[in-house]
Formats: C-alpha cells, sequence, structure tokens
C-alpha cells in the first residue's frame, strides 16, 4: 500500500460521513448522522476542528452556502470529499480488509 497518510479513527470516521452526506455535509448533518448511522454522541466543536484539520491534509474542500432565515441571515459551511479523500478511504478499507482476511476464526459467516 503506498499511503503516506494516516488517519486517526475520528478522522476516519468523519472523512467517511461526509462522504456519505455528499451535498448535505455541514457541522451539524455529520454529528446527527454519526449519532444515526454509529449511535455514537460526538461534539459539534471536535467535529469542526476535524473538518478543517481534513481539509488542511487536502483530503475536504469547503465551500459557502447561502445565507437562510433560519439561521438568522448566516450561511453554512459546506464540506465536500477531495479526489485525494476519496483513495485515502479506499486505501483504508482494502487494508482493512486485508487483515480480516488474516483472521479466519472471526468469519462467522460459517456459524
Amino acid at each position: 500500500m503506498g499511503r503516506t497518510n494516516f488517519l486517526g479513527e475520528f478522522e476516519e470516521l468523519i472523512l467517511t460521513m461526509v462522504l456519505i452526506l455528499d451535498e448535505e455535509a455541514y457541522g451539524n448533518t455529520v454529528v446527527k448522522a454519526i449519532k444515526e448511522h454509529q449511535g455514537r454522541e460526538v461534539n459539534l466543536s471536535s467535529v469542526h476542528i476535524t473538518l478543517y484539520r481534513l481539509e488542511e491534509k487536502g483530503f475536504l474542500e469547503s465551500y459557502m452556502g447561502g445565507a437562510t432565515k433560519e439561521r438568522g441571515g448566516r450561511k453554512k459551511r459546506y464540506f465536500k470529499i477531495t479526489n485525494a479523500g476519496k483513495v485515502l478511504l479506499q486505501e483504508m478499507k482494502d487494508a482493512r480488509t486485508n487483515l480480516w482476511k488474516l483472521a479466519p476464526q472471526l468469519n462467522f459467516s460459517e456459524l
């Protein structure tokens, strides 16, 4: 595997959620998606910090959406996964799959 970048578990989770949410990915939707799909409570501030860190690493891009009345005229910052982010997630998935293949005792499909 030619990967030179490493993501922590939380960064991987955030990057994956941005991929899943596609055009609806911003701080609050990421928090809600993690709770819905993982049953895990996460802090909005930690999600924002991680989103910005992933953007600095080149795995995400952000852009400002339009102002809304519900937000008091404030704009939302949306996030989008980059090609580098997609490649990294695929490499991480492949590496984990290869590791799981080495642990046949955890192959529950045979039970």
